[in-house]
């Protein structure tokens, strides 16, 4: 055996290695499931389901882990954690991948198992679900608990029906009879019941079980052809029903150590046509037996006392058991393996033997003794056949027979497969020991017979049919229109009471024409459909019997009440007290007011239920006329108080109530009449012997006058019609009063809505008009606090326009006072410069005196080394001189480049900040004026547009003075910038000559002085060399002052030419800004 356990894995292999399971147990594999923790535990399995293919079966565990197990493919998967323990599962909807599972919360949800996803959730039980049944379609469940059972709809998951009963009955189980349309409800009082799936009407209800051999169901099986109803309970009897003819055909009785029945399940067979032979019965020992139904044979059996089954179940196909263990595991049995020596032919016998021991030497091949074999059933004759007579004992020797009875020797043998056949009506034919006499016997002993098998017997005395077929096509035809309303005149506390009236009096109205006109039938019926309200069949034949026989006569002088049955009546009253007939002929009451209501109710409203179920055991024991005569025994057992009674109220009040009588002496009275009445005036001479209803189908019934009946039909018929007429006709009046009141009150509401709109109108006009003049104020104010502002604008832009001019009036003051600063501080530099330049030439001019002074002083010592030094002196000079000048005219040139650069950019900013500020004054005028043109009227647009266009053009005029002395700016700035550059070239020649003219002098000087030297030691006289050198540094710096004064004077001239012009542009600058601001000021004003 292998075993697997399943830990924490989700999915993985149910067995590694192929199974081969023994004959001795047939275990294909064990499946535990233990947890990993630090102190692991198993977790115990609760239910398991098979599909509808048998290859698969889910199971899960009292944590709510839901396994799929797919043997065929050898793998298994965990598809759902629920959280909760299950208490119910199914696994064979029409959608194959979708199961139900009920939960300890009493709801059941359906999940699928490939996706793993909740397909949906019901809800709806109050109490533990314990059941799950499928519909062989699929479609419907039926989900069942201890008080309730419901149908639902699988497609929408929606409830159909709910099954609500009393708290003290109970539900065992409610499921779906295999292939076919039918619902089985079985509850704790041992009733059940065949429902239709589609109508839910009651097709039948299966007989109590007998009293030798009654047992509480508790588990029940259906045969896969739904014809074998298999019932257990606490008690080692099976219980087997055939369906088909609604009865108990036999009782097995299980071996003595099997206390209590727990689970019951047939093993399905490919060949057996779905009439299942074997049964698997689960004991309390925790063993489950299989055995074979017709032969009483026990197969097989699995489980243990050590290792006992709490609950199995078998898969559709009969290959596969999986049975849940009492420790909790899993167990997948092979049914081939189990029955495998059993299915084996037997060994060959001797043919010396007898026939005889032969069989008694027959062995099944296994490694056990023989199992013991199920005792034979007893089969009666068809007159007596009893509860103790279908037993069948289990022993382990040869079959013993029944001991022989008094009479005759009791026939046995094996029943066979024909079970409807044989029993068909047997517990409805009466046996050799209950005929009338001996019943007649025993009802004058006792006065009634046993509460117990008083049903029994009055079946047994009516002869019952039990015309299925006729009274389901009776049923079939609906209820009669003459008891549609049968509610309003007879209000029934009971709907069920009601309802099985309703289909009694519809059927006997469907039977004979004449019911549906008789108005006491509900009266007649109604006793007996109490007493009968759970088998709607006997109550209808025991009502139709008691009407043939009982009711003999009763409609001949139909719509009359019988008035030979009551002169009958009054007959017998006349011969046997003449002093009570003569007292109600004094008060003129005759046999419509002490009889009539009697017959017609049957005693009912006079008698108790026990007085009125002892008299009608003696009624249907007795001649039809015996009800006759009870009419008259119980005036004369109440002729004390009927002879004091003097108005007609008081003998119908008599007639129609409870009253103190013996019922025991009114049945005594009748059977003293019976004996004592003359022939002549007894009602057996005009009343026939009880004849029973005719088996199949019912008898005619056509005792009253058919032309009465047939003229009140016709007029019934002419009435309703007429009726019908006049329905319609009142429906089409009150369809047109309907109509025209309802016009009246569109009308009328019209009318009202029109006023209240007319006067909703007039609210509303008036309310217009006073928010109209609110508006007119508040535009009024608006308008004046809008002036307010505007002119708070106006004088606010005023005081902003003039701040701001008066600022850029102090900036440009600014400008212009650091600008001549500047100027002033330029020229005062210059002139520092220049004095500088003034001194440096006097020191030099100085030192060159002083050095000509040395010189001559010296000359005389050193003549040669002198004019050497004085040489050196000189042209160290020169540099210096050329040095110090090109530096002063490159200061002087950049100075004058970067004033020029520094006037021009001023200028251009100036003149585009005015430009900007003329523009931005123009829009906010401009937006101004527009503010204001809205909220003038149309009348002065043509005007405004002409102002426009005055400014426009003015606008024009302005800008294009400015684009001219924009032109003009540029022109002068180029004319400038012209005028520099040729400033620039001409200082350059300039430049260039002096150095011309520099270098010049230079080589003059140079060969000058060279000359003197190369005749030094000639000329004697040293006087004419040393004045020429010193007459041309004179020169020198003459023409170098010269150069410098001219210089500074064009530079103050050029200077103060440009102040002029920059002065004069601003002052027009500034009077043109002026005008342009004043003339569009005038224009808004």
């Amino acid at each position: 055996m292998q075993s697997t356990d399943l830990g924490n894995k989700e999915s993985g292999k149910i067995w590694h290695r192929k199974p081969s399971p023994a004959t001795r147990d047939g275990i294909i594999v064990n499946i535990i499931h233990t947890t990993s923790d630090y102190l692991p535990k198993v977790l115990r399995f609760l239910n398991v389901a098979f599909d509808s293919s048998g290859d698969c079966l889910i199971a899960g565990d009292h944590q709510g882990n839901i396994y799929v197990f797919d043997l065929s493919g050898n793998r298994f998967n965990l598809v759902q954690r629920t959280a909760q323990a299950c208490t119910a599962l199914a696994f064979n909807l029409r959608r194959k991948s979708e199961f139900l599972v009920a939960l300890a919360d009493y709801s059941i949800k359906c999940f699928d198992t490939v996706t793993k996803e909740l397909i949906s959730w019901m809800r709806g039980h109050e109490s533990s679900v314990f059941s799950i049944s499928v519909h062989a379609s699929g479609r419907y469940a039926i989900t069942t608990s201890s008080d309730t059972a419901q149908l639902w709809d699988l497609d929408t998951f929606q409830r159909k029906r709910k099954l609500n009963i009393l708290q003290s009955v109970g539900i065992q189980k409610v499921f779906f009879l295999p292939l076919s349309n039918t619902i089985l409800s079985c509850f704790k009082d041992n009733s059940i019941f065949a429902w239709e799936c589609d109508t839910l009407f009651c097709k039948y209800q299966l007989p109590p079980p007998p009293e030798s051999s009654s047992i509480l169901y508790k588990v029940f099986a259906v045969t896969r052809d739904g014809r074998i109803l298999a019932a257990g309970g606490k008690s080692n009897h099976l219980h087997l029903w055939c369906l088909e003819a609604k009865q108990l055909f036999r009782i097995i009785q299980m071996p003595t150590k099997v206390r209590a029945i727990r689970y019951l399940e047939f093993l399905p067979d490919s060949f057996d046509a779905g009439s299942n032979q074997v049964l698997g019965v689960l004991s309390q020992d925790g063993i489950m037996r299989f055995i074979n139904v017709q032969t009483c044979k026990l197969l097989f059996e699995i489980g243990s006392l050590d290792e006992g089954i709490s609950s199995s179940v078998i898969s559709p196909h009969g290959r596969y058991i999986a049975s849940i263990m009492e420790n909790g595991s899993l167990n997948i049995y092979s049914v081939q393996a189990l029955t495998q020596e059993i299915n084996k032919p037997p060994s060959i016998v001797p043919s010396r033997l007898p026939l005889h021991r032969k069989r008694r030497k027959t062995k099944l091949l296994r490694h056990k003794p023989p199992p013991p074999l199920v005792k034979v059933i007893e089969d009666l004759p068809k007159s007596k056949l009893t509860s103790g007579d279908l037993k069948m004992k289990v022993t382990s020797g040869r079959v013993q027979r029944p001991a022989k009875s008094r009479e005759k020797q009791i026939q046995t043998r094996i029943l066979k497969q024909d079970l409807t056949g044989h029993f068909e009506n047997k517990e409805n034919e009466l046996s050799d020991g209950l005929n009338k006499k001996r019943l007649q016997i025993l009802l004058k002993g006792y006065g009634e017979y046993p509460t117990k098998y008083r049903m029994f017997i009055w079946r047994s005395l009516l002869q019952l049919p039990e015309n299925h077929t006729a009274f389901s096509s009776l049923i079939d035809k609906g209820i009669h229109v003459a008891f549609l309303n049968l509610q309003k005149k007879y209000p029934i506390k009971s709907r069920k009471l009601l309802r099985v009236l309703q289909r009694t009096l519809s059927a006997l109205a469907h039977w004979s024409a004449i019911f549906s006109d008789t108005p006491y039938l509900p009266l007649l019926a109604f006793p007996f459909v109490k007493l009968f309200q759970n088998n709607q069949l006997i109550c209808f034949e025991v009502v139709a019997t008691l009407i043939i026989n009982w009711c003999q006569h009763w409609f001949e002088y139909f719509p009359n009440p019988p008035i030979n049955i009551l002169s009958m009546i009054e007959n017998v009253l006349a011969f046997h007290d003449k002093e009570l007939l003569q007292h109600y002929r004094d008060h003129d009451i005759t046999s419509q007011v002490y009889a009539w209501p009697l017959l017609e109710t049957v005693f009912s409203e006079v008698l108790t239920r026990e007085e009125w179920l002892k008299l009608f055991d003696n009624v249907f024991s007795n001649h039809p006329s015996f009800l006759l005569l009870t009419v008259v025994a119980y005036n004369i057992c109440s002729r004390a108080p009927l002879l004091n009674c003097s108005l007609k109220d008081d003998f119908e009040y008599f007639f129609h109530h409870r009253n103190n009588l013996d019922i025991s002496a009114v049945i005594r009275e009748v059977y003293h009449l019976m004996d004592t009445t003359p022939a002549d005036i007894h009602p057996d001479n005009m009343l026939d012997v009880f004849v029973a209803l005719t088996k199949g189908q019912y008898p005619v019934f056509n005792q009253y006058p058919k032309f009465i009946v047939d003229y009140q039909t016709q007029e019934r018929e002419r009435i309703r019609n007429d009726e019908l007429d006049y329905l319609r006709e009142r429906q089409t009046v009150e369809n047109m009063q309907a109509e025209v009141d309802q016009q009246r009150v569109e009308d009328e509401a019209w009318y009202q809505k029109q006023e209240l709109l007319r006067k909703a109108e007039e609210t509303r006009r008036e309310m217009l008009l006073q928010e109209e003049e609110k508006m007119i104020q508040q535009r009024q104010r608006l308008a004046a606090v809008k002036r307010e502002l505007k002119a708070k604008e106006m004088h606010l832009q005023e005081a902003a326009r003039r701040r701001f001019l008066k600022l850029q009036q102090d900036q440009r003051e600014m400008e212009l006072r650091r600008l001549e600063d500047e100027i002033e501080r330029k020229v005062h530099m210059r002139d520092q410069e220049m004095a500088t330049a003034v001194k440096d030439l006097e020191m030099r001019h100085l030192e060159l005196e002083s050095q000509k002074r040395l010189y001559e002083k010296n000359l005389t010592r050193n003549q040669e080394t002198a004019a050497k030094e004085m040489r050196e002196d000189a042209d160290a000079y020169r540099r210096k001189v050329n040095l110090e000048e090109h530096t002063f005219h490159r200061l002087i040139e950049t100075d004058q480049t970067q004033n020029q650069k520094t006037q021009k950019l001023i200028e251009e900013n100036l003149a585009k900040a005015e430009q900007a500020c003329l523009n931005t004054d123009w829009r906010i005028q401009a937006l101004h004026k527009q503010r204001c043109d809205d909220l003038q009227r149309n009348e002065c647009y043509q005007e405004m547009a002409k102002l426009l266009r005055k400014n426009r053009r003015k606008e024009i005029e302005v800008l294009n003075a400015m684009m001219e002395k924009e032109a003009k700016t540029w022109e002068e700035a180029e004319e400038k910038d012209f005028r520099l550059k040729s400033e620039k070239k001409a200082s350059a020649l300039s430049d260039a000559s002096r150095q011309w003219f520099l270098e010049k002098e230079i080589n003059d000087a140079l060969e000058h002085t060279e000359g003197p030297r190369s005749q030094y030691e000639q000329v004697a006289s040293s006087c004419l060399p040393r004045t020429s050198p010193g007459s041309d540094v004179s020169e020198v710096d003459a023409s170098t002052w010269i150069s410098l004064n001219q210089r500074k004077t064009q530079w103050d001239t050029m200077e103060q030419d440009l102040l002029d012009r920059v002065r004069n542009l601003r002052q027009r600058l500034t009077a043109r800004a002026r005008h342009s601001c004043r003339t569009p000021h005038l224009l808004a004003t």
